[in-house]
This record gives structure tokens, sequence and C-alpha cells, in this order.
């Protein structure tokens, strides 16, 4: 199988926007793709599950307001039934002090104090429980106060109950979805990239594929034809062969887009790039780290080819020092040239190319 180096440069591309807006649930182009095909379906999946939700809230509020009910009256039960026991008990010491006979003053007195204190404490017992029964019930009271408010709210609102509870989660899909398209171009041409990829990986381990291939050049590279200083390249795939260099750039584009004269010419872009990659090897220093094993004629060439891949239909056209051709004729036209590389010769210049890039 073809050795391959690098995520395709769409790809790149839409991992970095979507990190940068904190969205990190895609671990592939197919995830990213499925998601926006299934938005509309995530959307009544997200309405379905909450409806069961609010469904599920609804019928444990109603036994939780029943238990709720059932408890003020069980705890108001038992607090009157411990007020009755306490104050009988006080009561039964109040009518034993009444029953007896004092002999004289002194005694009425502290018998008469002792009424009073015995007074006091069933009117400070009752006081005191009635006010931690208050507390309580309070409480309780303001508990199934709001459950009930909350379950009548669902049982005659329901449809604005889901919709409340909707609300973030449909924010943040419509977020996503928001964010999503917003590379629709780089995930149209990643798609097509990752079919030229998938195409060249059919290729032996003699080959080796570099995607998104970018180089920035300390000195502008002049490009006297098009009277243009280059100060950096991307290409697509740089694809190193035992037959030499070829240079693809890829074009995921319908017919309309073929037709459309305002898209910039891939022929013209891969020309550019071709210009400015052939300068930057053919250098002195450059070509003599390549390493190449001479002729006793001289020093090799490295055939460089430029190639335009369609992933739909491709122009009828030909075009001077640029191949067209569809994915299918893709792998027949590198395996149509013959070998002028050895198998290291090819791994100095990939490796050369994995550390330029």
């Amino acid at each position: 199988m073809c050795k391959v180096y690098n995520l395709v440069g769409p790809l790149t591309a839409i991992k970095s926007h979507l990190h940068q807006h904190n969205i990190y649930d895609f671990n592939s182009l197919n995830e990213v793709i499925n998601f926006q095909k299934n938005y509309s379906v995530l959307q009544k999946e997200i309405i379905s599950n909450h409806e069961r939700l609010i469904e599920q809230e609804r019928n444990d509020l109603e036994l939780q307001v029943s238990q709720l009910e059932d408890a003020i009256l069980t705890k108001k039960n038992n607090i009157e039934n411990k007020i009755q026991e306490e104050t009988a008990q006080i009561n039964l010491q109040l009518n034993n002090l009444l029953s007896s006979t004092p002999t004289n003053f002194i005694q009425r007195i502290m018998r008469r104090l002792k009424e009073w204190w015995y007074y006091f404490r069933i009117q400070l017992k009752v006081i005191s429980v009635k006010s931690q029964l208050e507390s309580f019930i309070q409480n309780l009271e303001k508990e199934h106060k709001d459950k009930q408010n909350r379950y009548q709210f669902i049982v005659e609102r329901f449809t604005d109950a889901v919709n409340q509870r909707c609300y973030l989660p449909l924010k943040e899909l419509e977020r996503k979805k928001r964010v999503i398209d917003e590379v629709n171009n780089s995930i149209y041409g990643a798609l097509g990239e990752m079919k030229v990829v998938r195409e060249l990986e059919k290729l032996s381990d003699e080959y080796f594929l570099i995607n998104d291939f970018s180089v920035s050049f300390s000195n502008a590279i002049y490009h006297k034809k098009e009277d243009e200083h280059i100060l950096s390249i991307q290409i697509d795939h740089i694809l190193v062969a035992p037959s030499g260099i070829f240079l693809i750039e890829t074009k995921n584009w319908s017919e309309v887009s073929l037709n459309n004269p305002d898209l910039r010419s891939p022929v013209k872009q891969i020309k550019r790039n071709s210009f400015a990659f052939y300068q930057m090897i053919s250098g002195e220093t450059e070509y003599s780290k390549l390493r190449l094993n001479n002729h006793f004629w001289g020093s090799k060439k490295i055939p460089i080819r430029n190639l335009v891949v369609f992933t739909n239909s491709k122009p009828k056209e030909e075009f001077q020092f640029v191949k067209l051709l569809t994915i299918n004729e893709l792998l027949g036209y590198i395996r149509y040239f013959e070998p002028v590389f050895s198998p290291e010769e090819t791994q100095r210049i990939a490796d050369y190319l994995i550390h330029k890039n």
C-alpha cells in the first residue's frame, strides 16, 4: 500500500474551524456529513426524548404531590398527638396539685405558684410544638406548592414545557449546524480529496503520498511569465513515485462549476505551484540534498508532472503541461511511466519533501 503522510488540507481546515468554536464531537468527515444530512432527524430526536422526560416528570410529580400531602397530614396528626400527650401529663400533675388541701397561708401561696407554673408550661409546650410544626409544615407546603404548580403547568401546557426543556439542546444543535455550514466548501473539497487518497492508496509501498503540501519562501520566487512574486505554495497532493513526482490538484466540481468562468482555473493554479516547486528543488543546494545516484552521463533529472483530478466529470479540452484526469483514469496514468529512480532514491526524495513540508 502507498505510504501516506498528512491529512488532506480541507480536513485540517474543518477540524481547526470546529475546534475554534469548541466543537469536539466529530472524529471523521463522515460523522460531520451525517450530522448535516440528519440535522432535522436530530432535532426531532431531541424533542421526542424531552417529551418522554417531561412525561416521566409529570408522573413523578403526581406521585410526589400525593406523598407530600400525606406527609403533611401525618406530621400534623403526630404533632397534635404529641401536644395532647404532653399537656395531658401536665394536666395530671396539675390535678394532683389541685386535689391537695393547703393547711396554711404559705402552702396556699406555693400551690398557687405551682398552679400558675403548670398552666404556663402547657401554654409554652403548645407554643413550642406549634412553632416547630409551622416551620416544618411551611417547608413541606412550599415544596408541595412548587411541585403542584409544576405538575399543573405540565398537564395544561405540555408543549410549552417540552419547548422550554428543549431550548438549550436545540440552540446548541443549531449552533453546530451553523458552524459546520460555514465550511461547506471545505467539506465538499475534502470529499473529493479523500476519494483521490483512497485511490492512490492502492499503489504499492514504493510510492509516497504527501497530502496538503505547503511551503513558504523566505525569498519570493519571481514568475516572469505571470509577473508574480510567489511567497508560498499549497498543493493538494504530491505523489513521489519511482517514475518521478506527480503534483496533483483535486476538484470535486459539478458540471455547473466546470462551466463557471468566475472560479479560479485549476490549470493556472497548478502551473503556478509547479513553477515554484521546480525552482525550489532545482537549486544547486537543494538538489544536492536529494543525493540522487548520478548517471555516468551526468546528473539525473527529476520528472515533474502536473495533474488535475476531477471526481465527477472533467473538461473535454486538453491543456499544455497539465493533464486532466478522472479518478478512474488516475492509476493507469501514473503506472504508465517507467521507473527512473531506485527505491532508495524515491525514499530520499520523499523524506526531503516531508521535511520541507
